[in-house]
C-alpha cells in the first residue's frame, strides 16, 4: 500500500503560462506498479504517478520540456524513466540513479535512452550515502559522455563536499536548494554556502522543492526570497523544477499552479526568467 499522498488531482491554473521551451528540470514518474514494479528495498511506496499524468501536468502549466529524475522507490530499474523519456519524443531527458556496480555498457545504454546525469543521495532518509570510491568510479564512467552529477544533499553538507566537488571533471547540480530551512534566513551558513557556488565553475543549483525548505503551509511564500537570491547569484547556472508528484511531503501538498506563480514572483525579470526556464536547461541537457 502507498505510504505517500498523491499530488493534487486538480491543481490551479497558473496566472501566467511558462514561456515556450520552458523546462521542468526536476520531476518523477512512479509506476504504474503493475507494469513497472517498485523496488523491493525501497524506502517509501508512492501512489502511481505515470507518464500520462506527468504529461497532463506539464500541459496544464505550460512546460514543454522536462527532466525526469530516477526516484529511490524504483531503485536502479530505469525502465519507467526510459519509457517516459522515449514517449516524450525528444522533449524529455533523464537523470539516473546508478548502482555501485554500474559499467560503461549500462551508462552508454542509458545515454542512448536520453539520460544526461547521475544522481547521488546524501540525505539520511534515503539510505547510506555513496562510498567515496563508488562516487569516483561513477564519475569516471559518466564524464566521457559529458553528463553531470546531481546531488541530493542537505545544505550543511556543502562545505565538507566542496573540495571534492570543485575538482570534478563535469558539472554538478544541487537539488532542491540544498534543502536549506527558510526559517533560518538568507544569512544562514548553509544558504551562504549555496550562494558561494557562484564562484565555483561547474556548480549549478535547482530552485525546486519550495515546500521542502518552507514551513509546510501553502503557498510556501517564505521560500520566494531564496529562489530569487539563487537565480540572481547564479543566473547562468540555475534550473527550475516542480518536483511533481511531490513524494514524501510532510506538510501541505503543493499546488503546481501556485509553484509556477511563485517562480514568476521570485523572478520578475523577463530575461532572467527565460534564462532559468529555457536557456540554462537547454544548454545542460542538450535540448
Amino acid at each position: 500500500m502507498p505510504d505517500c499522498r498523491p499530488p493534487l488531482a486538480e491543481p490551479s491554473a497558473p496566472r501566467r503560462r511558462l514561456p515556450e521551451g520552458a523546462c521542468d528540470a526536476h520531476c518523477h514518474v512512479f509506476g504504474p506498479a503493475d507494469r513497472f514494479p517498485y523496488a523491493q528495498d525501497r524506502s517509501y511506496t508512492p501512489p502511481d504517478a505515470p507518464f500520462e499524468k506527468l504529461a497532463a501536468l506539464h500541459a496544464h502549466v505550460g512546460a514543454t520540456r522536462a527532466v525526469i529524475v530516477q526516484a529511490n522507490c524504483h531503485g536502479h530499474d530505469h525502465a519507467p524513466l526510459l519509457d517516459a523519456v522515449a514517449r516524450g519524443r525528444g522533449r524529455y531527458r533523464g537523470v539516473a540513479l546508478l548502482p555501485p556496480h554500474a559499467d560503461a555498457a549500462l551508462v552508454r545504454a542509458l545515454h542512448e535512452g536520453g539520460v544526461r546525469g547521475a544522481r547521488f543521495n546524501f540525505v539520511p532518509h534515503l539510505g547510506a550515502p555513496p562510498a567515496p570510491d563508488v562516487f569516483d568510479r561513477i564519475v569516471s564512467l559518466i564524464a566521457p559522455l559529458s553528463w553531470h552529477v546531481c546531488l541530493h544533499i542537505d545544505g550543511a553538507m556543502i562545505g565538507g563536499l566542496l573540495p571534492r566537488l570543485a575538482r570534478l571533471p563535469l558539472p554538478f547540480v544541487v537539488d532542491h536548494m540544498g534543502r536549506v530551512r527558510a526559517r533560518d534566513g538568507l544569512d544562514a551558513p548553509a544558504f551562504r554556502a549555496l550562494l558561494d557556488l557562484a564562484g565555483v565553475p561547474g556548480a549549478w543549483v535547482k530552485v525546486s522543492g519550495m515546500d521542502r525548505i518552507g514551513d509546510g503551509k501553502r503557498p510556501f511564500r517564505e521560500s520566494i526570497p531564496f529562489v530569487r537570491a539563487l537565480a540572481e547569484a547564479l543566473p547562468e547556472r540555475t534550473l527550475w523544477g516542480t518536483d511533481w508528484p511531490h513524494p514524501n511531503v510532510a506538510g501541505d501538498m503543493p499546488d503546481d499552479g501556485e509553484v509556477v506563480d511563485a517562480f514568476f514572483e521570485a523572478c520578475p525579470d523577463d530575461a532572467l526568467r527565460r534564462q532559468v526556464l529555457v536557456e540554462n536547461p537547454a544548454r545542460l541537457y542538450g535540448f
